[in-house]
């Protein structure tokens, strides 16, 4: 703000010096030979000014609402592991053991049972979405409290509701018992462009109505499966989670939500929830109080260039298949692992982050067309989206110990020693066959491959046993680059082998 005020100041005054300069300059001009004088660039007809906030403030500011959380203190009672007692106080000074922070003596109060006295929490903002009452904000604003106040901006106070809040997407649907009030008007996040200005109205640190501005950063922004922030440097600190971002038409585009900072304040990156995401959360909210989301159970990764490079796809798209859940939708529909997904009804997926997006907003019991790439080749599977269970917790890959190869094969060129699968790794693995290596050196180490890994696939051709193997590597051009699937535990990537020059 500052540098663009000293840029439009010489525009509205100059110093006495500057205007005899500026005159003594022009009389050179003047008694110049036509022929000698330069061309003028062309002068803007006109010099854009800053931004005035004062408008869009009279007509969003009563939209938005401070939100207090409070919680009732439960002190326990003796013996149930509560504010410690004098013994164990003690215990502590006698023996000149510091007291942990927190431990001090029960009152009285205490000593009676849980205070039925709530107590403060926290505080966050929100934006009203219906003239009865109904109020968005971000779920963990309200997480975890035991009671809500919503504080309108005419200073009246309400009790609040919790009517449901999805973590995935930090979105949250509160109401009060209210009639008559302003609802925000929506925007479209699709029209928003990179540059311009936005403002935001909340309770930073508590200051209610409180109103910043800035400009946005950057769109498509992820930090997250099931969202796509949108990046500004409008100011954002604890307590304007909830509250609305607001284009220059005064319409809500976004719900501020995080900030990217190394001391607990504002630093300069903020992230807001698009409001397209949001309400199609807060509609399900309303209408059921939660969210379902689509799955179809794989692992993924992106696609490095690389291995794009080498798959001859040109540009690092899609999502890398790393594993598929035994009796999933992807695994009945015939998805490999090693497989790369490179559209989703009919929608392209850039980047691996882009799949889940596009499940997850698939209503579960939809048949949905996925393009997947294997081995050098597109095909179209079919796959009966299911419901994704509320925050269930991801199992971990534990790599089974390999057992002890039966026979080698070292591939010098490529610094690989191969084995056969024993029959239990291949039941282990849940695999038909495969290649596993036994030893990696020179180019294979540094392409990443190590002991354990299994090879299935060597420059887009399937490698069930040792044989199938050296017969790939018989027709491949060892002078380039060679692009290799592989399985580590339960685990499929890709890794590219370049020859030893």
């Amino acid at each position: 703000m500052t540098h663009l005020k000293r840029i439009q100041k010489p525009l509205l005054a100059m110093t006495a010096s500057a205007a005899l300069a500026a005159i003594g300059t022009a009389a050179l001009i003047l008694h110049a030979p036509l022929s000698a004088q330069t061309p003028m660039a062309p002068v803007a007809a006109s010099v854009r000014g800053l931004p005035d906030f004062t408008d869009l403030v009279d007509l969003v500011g009563p939209s938005v609402v401070n939100i207090r959380t409070l919680e009732r203190a439960a002190a326990a009672r003796p013996g149930t592991g509560g504010a410690p007692d004098e013994q164990m106080l003690d215990f502590f000074k006698r023996f000149g053991i510091p007291v942990p922070p927190g431990m001090t003596p029960r009152t009285p109060r205490q000593e009676r049972g849980p205070s039925e006295e709530a107590q403060p929490r926290g505080v966050g903002s929100g934006f009203i979405l219906s003239a009865d009452g109904l109020i968005m904000t971000n779920a963990h604003v309200v997480e975890g409290a035991d009671e809500l106040l919503v504080t309108l901006p005419d200073k009246r106070e309400f009790k609040a509701r919790v009517v449901g809040a999805d973590k995935r997407t930090d979105v949250a649907v509160v109401k009060i018992e209210a009639t008559g009030l302003m609802p925000v008007k929506i925007g479209d996040v699709n029209r928003l462009r990179v540059g311009e200005w936005v403002m935001a109205i909340g309770s930073p640190f508590g200051l209610e109505n409180t109103v910043t501005a800035g400009i946005v950063s950057a769109k498509q922004r992820d930090t997250g499966d099931f969202l796509p922030f949108i990046q500004t440097d409008v100011a954002i600190n604890p307590g304007n989670s909830g509250g609305p971002l607001i284009n220059m038409s005064g319409e809500v585009i976004g719900i501020n939500s995080q900030i990217y900072s190394r001391s607990g304040g504002f630093q300069g990156i903020s992230f807001a929830i698009p409001i397209d995401e949001a309400v199609r959360v807060s509609d399900q909210l309303k209408t059921s109080g939660r969210v379902t989301r689509g799955r179809i159970g794989v692992q993924i990764d992106q696609v490095s260039k690389d291995v794009a490079e080498s798959l001859g796809l040109g540009a690092s798209k899609g999502a890398l298949v790393r594993g598929v859940e035994p009796d999933s939708p992807a695994a009945k529909a015939g998805v490999e692992p090693g497989d790369i997904i490179l559209k989703f009804d009919g929608k392209v997926i850039e980047k691996s982050v882009d799949l889940p997006r596009f499940v997850g907003n698939t209503k579960p019991g939809n048949k949905s067309t996925m393009t997947v790439l294997r081995r050098g080749a597109q095909r179209d599977l079919s796959v009966t989206v299911a419901e994704l269970e509320p925050e269930k917790a991801e199992a971990r890959a534990v790599a089974p110990e390999p057992a002890k190869p039966q026979a080698s094969n070292a591939v010098q060129s490529l610094g690989l020693g191969l084995a056969e699968l024993t029959a239990a790794e291949k039941k282990e693995l849940n695999l038909k066959g495969g290649v596993r290596i036994a030893s990696a050196e020179g180019p294979a180490a540094r392409a990443g491959l190590r002991e354990g890994d299994v090879i299935v696939a060597i420059a887009n051709t399937d490698t069930a046993t040792l044989k199938d193997m050296e017969a790939a590597l018989s027709k491949i051009d060892k002078s380039r680059p060679v692009n290799v699937l592989f399985r580590r535990g339960e685990w499929a990537q890709y890794a590219v082998i370049r020859p030893q020059r």
